[in-house]
């Protein structure tokens, strides 16, 4: 499988909440970002399979992004983000919600399951939630 790529300079860098992707370029709001890639798997082979990496796709198919060639998986979430994951024919992109800067640590939502699950027990660590 061939490593995630963006047309925009992006790099993995220490952040507040571990390992995150900060952006080096000005990306313009609806620009695509980079795509989440990985492991195609059907929802049953999810039940052998049990990192925090796994994307849901549609009803029957995930992606596992564990593997460090998916630069989109140290997009960390943010109760206030700048990104949003778009699922395209299957395909799921991360595209910007709002002008970012050179600097910026790129964030989404995780979706409220996902917060329930893993983020809330040990409190989120975004900058909206430490700010309060």
């Amino acid at each position: 499988m061939e490593k995630s790529t963006s047309r925009f300079d992006v790099r993995v860098k220490r952040t507040r909440a571990g390992l995150g992707l900060v952006s080096f370029s000005f990306i313009k709001k609806g620009e695509t970002v980079i795509e989440y890639i990985g492991h195609r798997l059907t929802k049953s082979a999810k039940n052998t399979v049990d990192n925090k990496y796994i994307f849901d796709v549609n009803s029957k198919v995930e992606i596992d992004g564990s593997p460090r060639f998916n630069t989109a998986r140290y997009i960390n979430h943010s109760c206030a983000p700048n990104c949003e994951a778009v699922n395209r024919r299957g395909r799921i992109f991360i595209v910007a919600l709002r002008t970012i800067k050179p600097g910026e640590e790129l964030t989404y939502d995780y979706g409220k399951e996902y917060f329930e699950m893993r983020i809330k027990p040990f409190g989120c660590r975004c900058k909206k939630c430490l700010a309060l």
